[in-house]
Formats: C-alpha cells, structure tokens, sequence
C-alpha cells in the first residue's frame, strides 16, 4: 500500500467510455483519487455526489477528480450520467490496481464474508507524491477531508 511521502504507484485503467487514463498524464495537477466499493449504491453515490458538488471549488486550482473502483465500465458510464458526474471514473475489474494500493481484499458484513473494496481517497500531488491518504474513511468525511486539505 503506497504510503504518504512516497510517489503514487502509476497506472493506467479504462474510464467509464473505455479510454485509457494514466495516472502519471496529470503530473502537474493535483490528484483526488477515491476508491469506492460499486457504482450506484447509496454510500457510494453519496460520495460520488460529494465530490461533484464540490467541483466548483477545484476548478482554476488544477484539481482533477478520478473516481476507482471494479464496477465495469458502461455501470459506471450509466451512474455517472444518472449523476451528472463531471469527472472520470475508473474501471478495475481485475482488481490489480485496488489490490496494488491495498484497498482490495476480505471485508465482513453481517457475518457475511467477502472480497471487495474498502472506502477510501488519497491526495496526490503535482509532483506525483501521496500527500494524504484516508483508509476505510466514511462518505461524507472523505469529501470533507479531501476538501479541507486542498481548499484554503
């Protein structure tokens, strides 16, 4: 799991339309990258919403959102135009790049056990370093977090 201080792990994933993202073509920008665990869920979509109101905050402070998680694209094409998401969200089914991050993995909920991926954002900075990274953080405090962090 890449740690505050060190350089973010680069990859390249398809976005929600099938094109190819790298991390490393936002060098230069700072980096909002949350993982969620499925696409139109309620916790999930809260987030999601959370950084879409807040969008009007990042613009003209070179602030790109990237959204993560194993949902296949067109799922996530169909949530974001439901959501009028103005940002990417990115497509790991294989789960190389939420495992290489540490965020997938075993998870229990109702004595229920399961593989799957813990709620999560980190920041990234302009020059490619983790500034902030918030594990198995709440919805709504990931967006306050992230926000509180970036917008001064």
């Amino acid at each position: 799991m890449p740690q505050v201080g060190e350089m973010a792990p680069d990859f390249e994933l398809p976005n929600q339309d099938g094109k190819m993202v790298r991390l490393s073509d936002f060098r230069g920008k700072r980096v909002i990258l949350f993982a969620y665990p499925k696409a139109n869920t309620p916790g999930c979509t809260s987030q999601a919403c959370g950084f879409r109101d807040s969008f009007p905050l990042y613009e003209g402070k070179d602030i790109v959102v990237l959204g993560i998680s194993a949902d296949k694209p067109k799922d996530q094409l169909k949530w974001k135009q439901k959501e009028n998401l103005p940002y990417d969200l990115l497509s790991d089914e294989s789960h190389e790049v939420l495992s290489q991050w540490g965020i997938w993995g075993e998870k229990k909920f109702m004595g229920k056990v399961y593989m799957g991926i813990t709620r999560s954002h980190w920041i990234i900075g302009p020059d490619g370093i983790i500034e902030d990274a918030q594990i198995g953080i709440s919805p709504a405090d990931s967006v306050k977090r992230a926000n509180e962090l970036l917008i001064k």
